[in-house]
């Protein structure tokens, strides 16, 4: 059966662009998922995505103008309903065939299946090939039914009297079988072979396809529209590059701001623009902020990573003489530029110390009281992990940066660009003389803020850090805000990993247990919230009173955390650690051997990972596993209270004999190697008692009827299983 290309395109008004690139696959899947299921489609066929600011379009190899008719078979009734004891069909035989069509039929010619131990009526029949129109005209409805779009616009079509749903106006549809049009219709438009091309730079308008083929390179040529994304994006960063070198500076990478200006243009062209250097004295972070979320602009470094005075515009037109392009976007990057540089020289003029009063009418949430009442408890949190990691002076320093870690919070900077928070705190912090070490700390106490970024640069960062990430997570689970599914509002599956990542890859010599203990009972200390209360009463302003009034009542939330918020959290945070775990690419047998002990040093987690590694490619490995799992079994079983130790002189068979003398002769060397943190060695040892033990279960019956040799018989089993669950429950490793 032969077949054409086919070319579906949906012209309409701009659309979002950060969802366009999704928006033009999921259009493009959805049509060819919806050919294949009729058969419309060979099994070659192939698939390209079109997506521009005012189209959505696919074109798909292979496609047939007629689907082959198909074999369909149609389950009925059991035998027993639809035939009488004479074989004739029953009345509900009858009504039930011809529901699906049939009215004509003999009984011999029904198919019949065992299922179960009753026998089922089928009809098997073929089935007209459905034709491409039909088939299109489901799979373009589907297609659009199914588009992500989180809300839709209504509007008016041209007869002035019915409405549509869509995510933008739609003024042109185009589907093409060949140079053939497929007649289809979708919000309110018919089918053709028209087209639009660039609003200002199209040669033709409209622009009439000629055939499938012709689509890309006709939409280039005449209408000045590069339509695939992919091209397109790759066509900008072109530019960028070749524009960026010849002012010999380098480019900040940004894919999503690439992916967003190759949705906003349909005819690039880079074109370089320049402020005034005088606004270079406002923090980089600031300005490249500025340039990119409100402008789509991208700034150039120097060779030393500084930014210069000079950024590269995309624009959607191709001008002859660009400098009024040029001078229009300078104008307005100026006027932007000018309030960020209003903002900063605005902050500078108030101390972060000096804001501090103002967090006391910042609400951190409604059950929890405010920001000014949150810092209080971080800084206890900071001061005793400083004090653990350091002594006093790393104390006192991480209480301090604590302290002054969520100011920027009431700067203009902050205000207008939120995603600055920390930043510029660190800028304002060196600005007051505050020093390297508490800015970079104000800063970095949100990091790790992604996966993948980068930890704290210093202690005291890291002692703030985990501080601010425990006292959420502790407060947040303690009034029930425990993530379910897919919802975490207050992203603490992200604090909880960053809690771990510091712990692991900052190598903290930090108890979890301990960490967690101590940190519950500063939150639950009504003395915390006692002090600040004593401090915000003397606070000149009403409103102030009041915030701290009511910061006062919220401590009780606090204070009523229940003993299981510590058991929650700790599963809660093993649970992240193991997700993590076997994201870095571990097995999930070897993340449950070692995190089956709860080990306290999460610091140490890696050796653990790396000795079960190297142990499960020793020849003894599996045969140790299955007898540590038969172990455990056996020591689950027991209904009786296990002795703490080993009686020497109960030990009657040989074969306990000799177990236990294994064991003694190991128990020293596997406690040295462990000391020291060798794992690989405390695991390699284990290799001495696959002889003895696989001698044990051969020849002494454990759970004998002697009550003191089998009491003494599972003490030695226990202290067995005591040596080799050192560094890892490795019972797990069995298959």
């Amino acid at each position: 059966m032969t077949t054409k290309n086919l070319l579906i395109e949906l012209l309409v008004e701009e659309l979002p662009p950060k969802s366009l690139n999704k928006l033009g696959m999921h259009f493009a899947e959805s049509l060819m998922n919806g050919l294949k299921q009729q058969h419309l489609l060979q099994s070659d066929a192939v698939m390209t995505v079109f997506a521009t600011p005012r189209r959505l379009a696919a074109h798909i190899t292979q496609v047939l103008a007629q689907a082959s008719d198909q074999l369909a078979t149609t389950k009925l009734m059991p035998v027993s309903v639809g035939l009488d004891s004479e074989g004739r069909a029953t009345p509900a035989l009858v009504k039930k065939l011809s529901s699906v069509g049939v009215e004509a039929f003999v009984v011999s010619q029904l198919g019949r299946v065992k299922e179960g131990k009753t026998e089922t009526l089928f009809l098997e029949r073929k089935v007209p090939g459905i034709a491409l129109a039909a088939g299109l005209q489901k799979a373009l409805d589907d297609a659009i039914a199914d588009l992500p779009i989180p809300k839709v616009m209504s509007y008016q079509l041209a007869d002035g009297w019915n409405s549509v749903h869509f995510i933008r106006p739609a003024h042109g549809l185009v589907a093409l079988h060949g140079s053939e049009i497929v007649p289809v219709s979708v919000l309110g438009l018919t089918s053709s072979k028209v087209t639009q091309g660039h609003r200002f730079e199209a040669s033709i308008h409209p622009i009439i396809i000629r055939d499938t083929e012709s689509y890309a390179q006709q939409l280039e040529t005449e209408g000045a529209v590069i339509a695939s994304f992919v091209e397109r994006r790759a066509r900008i960063m072109q530019q960028l590059s070749t524009a960026a070198a010849k002012e010999n500076l380098q480019l900040i990478q940004d894919e999503a701001l690439l992916d967003e200006v190759t949705a906003l243009v349909e005819h690039p062209n880079v074109l370089v623009g320049k402020f005034p250097p005088e606004f270079l004295s406002v923090p980089q972070e600031c300005l490249i902020l500025t340039m990119k979320a409100n402008q789509k602009y991208f700034p150039l470094l120097d060779n030393e990573g500084r930014l210069v005075n000079t950024f590269l515009i995309v624009a959607n037109i191709c001008p002859q003489d660009a400098h009024l392009v040029v001078d229009g976007n300078e104008r307005v990057v100026r006027s932007r530029l000018a309030d960020a540089k209003f903002f900063f020289e605005q902050d500078l003029k108030h101390t972060l110390a000096a804001r501090i009063p103002g967090l006391d009418k910042v609400v951190y949430h409604h059950q929890l009281g405010t920001q000014g009442l949150r810092i209080e408890y971080v800084r206890a949190i900071a001061h005793e992990i400083g004090q653990w990691l350091g002594g006093n002076l790393l104390a006192e320093q991480a209480g301090q940066a604590a302290q002054l870690a969520k100011a920027d919070l009431l700067t203009g900077m902050v205000g207008e660009f939120p995603e600055l928070q920390g930043v510029m705190g660190r800028y304002y912090a060196l600005h007051e003389g505050l020093g390297d070490t508490i800015a970079y700390a104000i800063e970095d106490h949100y990091k790790p803020r992604f996966a993948g970024d980068a930890l704290p640069r210093n202690l005291v960062g890291v002692c703030v850090a985990l501080a601010d990430k425990l006292e959420t997570l502790i407060n947040l689970f303690g009034i029930g805000q425990v993530p379910t599914g897919d919802k975490d509002p207050f992203a603490l599956r992200r604090h909880a990993l960053g809690v771990v990542r510091i712990l692991i890859e900052k190598d903290l010599p930090l108890e979890l247990n301990q960490l967690l203990k101590q940190a519950i009972g500063i939150v639950k200390d009504e003395r915390i919230a006692q002090l600040w209360m004593q401090r915000t009463a003397t606070a000149k302003s009403s409103v102030q009173a009041e915030e701290a009034g009511k910061g006062l009542t919220h401590r009780n939330a606090r204070s009523q955390i229940s003993a299981e918020v510590s058991d929650q959290l700790i599963e809660f945070i093993y649970d992240r650690l193991a997700s993590n775990l076997r994201e870095q690419g571990y097995s999930a047998q070897e993340v449950d051997a070692v995190l089956a002990l709860h080990p306290q040093h999460l610091n140490d987690i890696p050796r653990r990972l790396a000795a079960v590694r190297t142990f499960a490619t020793m020849p003894e490995a599996e045969s140790l596993a299955a007898a540590n799992k038969r172990v455990s079994n056996i020591l689950k079983k027991a209904a009786e209270a296990i002795p703490a130790e080993v009686v020497p002189e109960r030990l009657q068979a040989p074969a306990e004999r000799t177990l236990y003398q294994a064991l003694i002769e190991i128990k020293d060397k596997i406690e040295e190697a462990f000391l020291e943190k060798d794992y690989t060695i405390a695991l390699q040892i284990l290799a001495e008692l696959k002889a003895p033990i696989d001698t044990f279960f051969d020849h002494v019956m454990v759970n004998t009827d002697d009550a003191l040799l089998r009491s003494n018989r599972l003490a030695l089993l226990k202290a067995l299983q005591q040596a080799m669950n050192r560094v890892a429950d490795i019972s797990r490793l069995a298959s």
